[in-house]
């Protein structure tokens, strides 16, 4: 629902810059109608901070020292449904960003954004709209479109070959927009076997991109 024209949009500010945070505070307070309730610097504190100050929007950045913003996106949200979550990251790899919008994110925007744009988008995103950035919005749509014969290897899916725990345990993290190094690290595992893994789970599923295999994941395991 639309928050009243006359209650200030209450944000907290998740990034591990605190130069960045300083900004982005200095920006919507001096845009008015905002108010910024708390700041993050890690995935651990943005999910504990939105807990305690239940923030009507949380602006996140995608890379996290701790994690993944993707993975405190979906966690605030299974929280905190009626929370938005706005990313603002440098990181603009097409499955990224996806892979916020498989987490529940109601937008992505690139830093480069100027300040006027960032402050009218926070607005739209608390009166309930959904919003991405012009420069990636054509490839992520388009990128989904691709994705829509997914659906029939779903039903299929009785003929492909059961994932193994392990590589059910990638699979879960490749939804989350983890790189193949930062699930090795998670699963104390080699890049080369987490690519192996990667592999197989592409075959056993037929599909040959990461974000197809993400998909499949959050129809197959929703949250």
């Amino acid at each position: 629902m639309p928050l009243p024209d006359e209650q200030p949009i209450r944000l907290l500010l998740v990034d591990d810059h605190e130069v960045v945070r300083l900004g982005l505070k200095t920006l919507f307070e001096e845009a008015g109608g905002f108010q910024v309730v708390g700041e993050a610097g890690t995935q651990s504190a943005a999910i504990a901070e939105a807990g305690r100050l239940r923030p009507d929007v949380v602006l996140m950045d995608v890379k996290l020292p701790d994690g993944s913003g993707v993975e405190a996106c979906r966690s605030i949200r299974a929280a905190q449904p009626s929370a938005r979550v706005l990313f603002l990251t440098s990181y603009a790899d097409d499955e990224a960003v996806l892979a916020t919008i498989l987490a529940g994110a109601d937008g992505f925007f690139l830093k480069d954004v100027s300040g006027d744009d960032l402050v009218r988008a926070l607005r739209k995103v608390a009166g309930g709209q959904s919003i991405l950035d012009g420069a990636v919005t054509q490839r992520v749509l388009a990128r989904v479109k691709t994705l829509s014969s997914l659906t029939a290897a779903a039903a299929g899916e009785e003929k492909q070959q059961a994932l193994s725990p392990q590589e059910q345990k990638v699979l879960a993290l490749v939804a989350e927009g983890k790189t193949n190094k930062e699930i090795a690290s998670a699963l104390a595992l080699s890049d080369k076997t987490v690519g192996n893994y990667l592999s197989n789970i592409f075959q056993k599923l037929q599909v040959t991109r990461r974000a197809q295999a993400a998909v499949y994941y959050t129809k197959r395991f929703p949250q």
